[in-house]
């Protein structure tokens, strides 16, 4: 379209549009852009490679956002990529832009995060760059793992009759977004006030410092289950979806009752006078896996406590949540962009 914008494309449009131009020209690629991380033929395994950026004022604030937590956290989004593909990462490298306003504690308060995730997710960190910024701080981080053969999960692989699962609680990250937000803006009004955030701390650590669910991958191979589509939810569980859908060509109904989540978040929500289910459903950065399973492997899947099932996988492409009413409404995207 002649018309088309950045904006009117968005994010996924724009990746689809870059896919689209791309040429591949070596058989071990097996999958470039367009999942959760790239997929290399490595003989006995598949070698996975993710990238992610964290710009300052886009994807972080440093009013509220500790340095350290800063480092876990750009290592946490790429492990969850790895994960997303039922993979194990091993390597990472790091590259760093910083402005002159930065003193060498600051950079060396970063890397303490990033060495710290390294020990927590058993992972080295190998190479990278660092330059001059103009710009404020920014971090780009590159993931590489592994994963046999026959147990890497793709986005589309979901059939008709899969149950749809999702890992952990959902909506606490961006409520937690909230809380630092309010917070930051009392803050500017009156410096001299007091941060009102002891009884949010689960909610503000779920956004300021996430995990990748390494975890979930280990218990999946232990109960010998391989989901047969799986992606993380970094931008809302409702793109999420969307993009199984996609990329599987089948539809999905979600039951918002079955939805895990936390009594913090639906409270928290009410305090700020939020819909709770716009707030689950598109709020981003949970880094919870979400993934459908055989019929077969549901008695299996029931060994992992932190796995809920939230519902089914239809052959029409329609995407519906059932509200606890019993009313259906169609699922769409409001997340990040």
């Amino acid at each position: 379209m002649e018309n088309e914008t950045l904006e009117s494309l968005g994010e996924f449009g724009l990746i689809d549009r870059i896919k689209n131009n791309t040429t591949l020209y070596h058989n071990e690629t097996i999958l470039g852009i367009g999942d959760d991380a790239a997929v290399i033929d490595n003989g006995d395994s598949f070698t996975l490679v993710s990238t992610d950026l964290l710009l300052e004022g886009v994807h972080f604030d440093l009013t509220y956002t500790p340095l350290k937590h800063l480092g876990y956290k750009a290592v946490a989004v790429n492990v969850s990529d790895i994960a997303a593909m039922n993979g194990v990462p091993l390597q990472i490298t790091v590259s760093i832009a910083i402005s002159n306003r930065f003193g060498l504690s600051d950079i060396d308060e970063i890397y303490e995060g990033i060495n710290a995730a390294c020990e927590a997710y058993n992972i080295d960190l190998v190479g990278g760059d660092t330059s001059s910024s103009r710009s404020g701080l920014i971090i780009s981080v590159s993931a590489i793992g592994k994963v046999q053969k026959d147990k890497i999960a793709y986005r589309s692989g979901a059939k008709a009759n899969d149950i749809v699962c999702v890992t952990g609680d959902l909506g606490a990250a961006y409520m937690g977004l909230q809380v630092l937000e309010r917070e930051k803006q009392e803050f500017s009004a009156n410096p001299n006030m007091q941060p009102k955030i002891e009884d949010k701390s689960y909610l503000v650590g779920r956004q300021l410092r996430p995990e990748g669910r390494t975890d979930i991958v280990h218990d999946l191979n232990e109960i010998g289950v391989v989901p047969t589509s799986m992606i993380d939810i970094s931008d809302g569980l409702a793109s999420e979806i969307l993009h199984l859908s996609k990329h599987s060509q089948k539809g999905f109904t979600v039951f918002f009752e079955n939805i895990p989540i936390e009594n913090s978040t639906l409270e928290t929500s009410s305090e700020f006078s939020l819909n709770p289910i716009a707030s689950i459903i598109s709020g981003g950065e949970d880094y919870e896996l979400l993934m459908t399973i055989r019929q077969e492997d549901f008695e299996k899947i029931k060994k992992i406590a932190e796995i809920t099932p939230i519902g089914f996988v239809t052959d029409e492409i329609e995407n519906w949540l059932v509200l606890n009413s019993g009313e259906k409404t169609k699922i769409v995207a409001q997340g990040w962009k």
